[in-house]
């Protein structure tokens, strides 16, 4: 298990990360979702033990992992800019990961070459970007790590390598309980993705949910009625978003579920539906309520 415990990362005075807590339990995808500058990235060099955070303590089934070789070696990073050694092809990177990670695979390696159709001796600087996207996912896993993080993880696949990557990374954790985590902006990507996600926002992590079970106070609500209204009906419920058409009304309100529903039965209404609130809306309203527009990053 992972465990963050009142982390605080700064960069000349810019605090990237504020006392931020949370706990990623073994053999699952966890996402990272945020906005821009949130801390995505700070976070996984952290979870890598390439930062030292200013304040706080990261650890890794128990133990401190600053430092710790024994612990490092079960972690691999894929950062969001990629580097591989110059004029290097995979099979050359395939035995410079193989010196750094004993459980290195190249049994699998050259499956997974063999099932992206990359040629393992062409030089890595002619790839595309989704070439050297897919060339860095294979080296990871062919590192066999038991705890694997990846940065911007679909950035440059088309459709079918994105599905072939997200494949390889589900069989990962399916059969060698890997604990994988991914950011990425796109919810769309990784709400078929993940076990978990969590959204980060100014440094710290305001919003944790597993995915078959939505924790929010978010709800959506239609609800109608046979005489003439406006918003000025539901003052007495937080509203976040709000639509009406004719004598429906249907909005995102926050609070307690089943005080509201109440208090709305109270008004005697023609109709009245507690409405499911798919992922991205979640997350969406959950930001603006917090001050910031949300879907305007969203892909």
């Amino acid at each position: 298990m992972i465990c963050a415990k009142n982390i605080t990362m700064e960069f000349d005075g810019f605090a990237a990360l504020k006392n931020l807590n949370c706990e990623i339990p073994d053999g699952v995808i966890y996402g990272l979702v945020g906005s821009n500058g949130a801390g995505k990235s700070t976070f996984l060099r952290l979870l890598s033990g390439v930062y030292k955070p200013k304040s706080g303590e990261i650890t890794v089934d128990g133990e401190p992992l600053y430092e710790n070789p024994k612990i490092k070696k079960d972690i691999l990073y894929v950062p969001d800019e990629l580097y591989f050694l110059p004029q290097s092809s995979m099979r050359v990177m395939a035995n410079f990961y193989a010196a750094a990670y004993e459980n290195f695979s190249f049994e699998r390696f050259y499956q997974l070459v063999n099932t992206f159709g990359l040629d393992e001796n062409a030089n890595i600087n002619t790839f595309s970007k989704g070439m050297k996207r897919q060339a860095s996912t294979i080296l990871a896993l062919s590192a066999m790590p038991k705890y694997l993080f990846f940065d911007e993880t679909f950035d440059g696949l088309d459709p079918v390598m994105r599905n072939l990557v997200k494949q390889v990374i589900y069989n990962d954790v399916l059969e060698r309980k890997t604990t994988t985590i991914i950011t990425s902006h796109s919810l769309r990507e990784l709400e078929d993705t993940c076990d978990q996600l969590a959204l980060l926002h100014k440094g710290g992590i305001v919003f944790e949910s597993d995915i078959q079970n939505l924790k929010t106070s978010l709800f959506k609500i239609q609800v109608a009625f046979d005489e003439i209204f406006d918003r000025s009906r539901f003052e007495n419920i937080r509203i976040l978003d709000y639509t009406q058409m004719g004598s429906v009304a249907t909005f995102i309100a926050k609070g307690n579920r089943e005080e509201t529903v109440d208090l709305l039965r109270a008004k005697n209404p023609l109709l009245l539906d507690v409405l499911p609130l798919n992922l991205e809306e979640v997350f969406i309203y959950e930001m603006e309520a917090l001050g910031y527009a949300f879907k305007d990053i969203l892909m």
